[in-house]
């Protein structure tokens, strides 16, 4: 398995992280144990999760559930914790699931740090996230009706110097390895750089934002950013919630799956995103590649510092998965690969 350093933490990862946001909704905790000795077989030892986990739905009885069901699995053999890096997310402004829907401060960022601490069953967290900024975002389809306009820059660089100063306490007492964001901007993750680099506090480690063939806005600033600050990207969905694998092609929908479950995954399921499926796919056949496989390998072969993170309902889906993450594709099938992004652009 190949390894990659998470920012200038001096953290080392793998290059593939296996996702757990199902874990005690789709993904009983029996299976999801599975799937962790499994990951870890395979030679994976780096894990995502978020105290809001497990989603589709997101409900107030749940929330923490995931990191519990991991924790359980770390608790059965120290082994287990001494070999993987544990990344978990603190939840912002919501729907009062977690601290009545307060935003992130210094003060709650420590609370959120450490019921994940607890929950995980562990003393140290190897990253720590925020799942989404205070001032909010464009992602989730979010860009269409995007409205920066009730931004105060103050504010916000006030609230990047709250929170990395709760985060180096932490880091001080040893029970955090590196900060990182999640769907943020290019600007956003630029500011938490620089105030880190003006006051001397943690460094933005990680950006975990969406990445897959079928969306590419990461592509143009954030990569820029990302190659000159040394910010290694955690692309999410590289499936596009299941999209990519073909099983919604010709209106299908699974037993099971999250469609099945959500009917509208976050405005992913456009007719232009089927159609690019259909393109991408034909490219795979051409090539003899698997699909699923193609999808993944492309995303950790981009000209930026990124590893993926990938979920699986089942662990018949996680060995399918498993099996090809040595995959590499040549400079033929990359250069359709991105002819056919220029036909397909934006599908969603």
């Amino acid at each position: 398995m190949r390894t990659i350093q998470l920012g200038r933490s001096g953290i080392e990862v793998t290059d593939y992280c296996l996702g757990t946001m199902t874990y005690g909704a789709q993904t009983p905790e029996a299976d999801a144990h599975r799937q962790l000795s499994a990951a870890a077989a395979a030679g994976i030892t780096f894990i995502d999760t978020a105290e809001m986990y497990p989603v589709n739905p997101i409900r107030p009885e749940t929330v923490g559930l995931t990191e519990r069901i991991i924790g359980n699995w770390l608790a059965q053999a120290p082994a287990h914790r001494d070999a993987f890096r544990i990344a978990t997310k603190a939840a912002g402004f919501n729907e009062g699931f977690v601290r009545q829907g307060l935003p992130v401060t210094g003060a709650t960022f420590t609370e959120a740090f450490e019921g994940s601490l607890k929950r995980l069953q562990t003393d140290y967290i190897d990253l720590y996230q925020l799942h989404w900024p205070n001032r909010g975002h464009y992602h989730f389809r979010q860009m269409w009706s995007y409205d920066p306009s009730h931004q105060i820059r103050a504010e916000t660089i006030a609230h990047m110097e709250d929170v990395l100063t709760a985060a180096q306490a932490l880091i001080d007492a040893g029970k955090m390895g590196a900060f990182g964001l999640s769907n943020e901007t290019a600007w956003g993750t630029a500011q938490w750089v620089n105030t880190s680099d003006r006051l001397g506090l943690p460094r933005v480690a990680s950006i975990q934002n969406e990445y897959s063939l079928l969306y590419r806005t990461y592509d143009t600033d954030l990569a820029e950013l990302a190659v000159n600050e040394d910010v290694l990207l955690l692309a999410y969905s590289p499936l596009a919630v299941g999209i990519l694998t073909g099983k919604y092609q010709g209106g299908a929908i699974p037993a099971g799956s999250r469609l099945a479950i959500q009917e509208e995954p976050s405005g992913r399921t456009t007719p232009r995103a089927f159609a690019a499926t259909d393109a991408y796919h034909a490219i795979a056949r051409r090539h003899g590649i698997d699909p699923v496989h193609m999808s993944l390998a492309f995303t950790v072969q981009r000209p930026f510092p990124v590893a993926t993170i990938f979920g699986a309902t089942t662990q018949a889906q996680l060995d399918h998965i498993l099996a090809g993450l040595d995959t590499h594709l040549g400079t033929e099938i990359l250069g359709e690969i991105n002819a056919t992004h220029r036909l397909h652009a934006m599908p969603f």
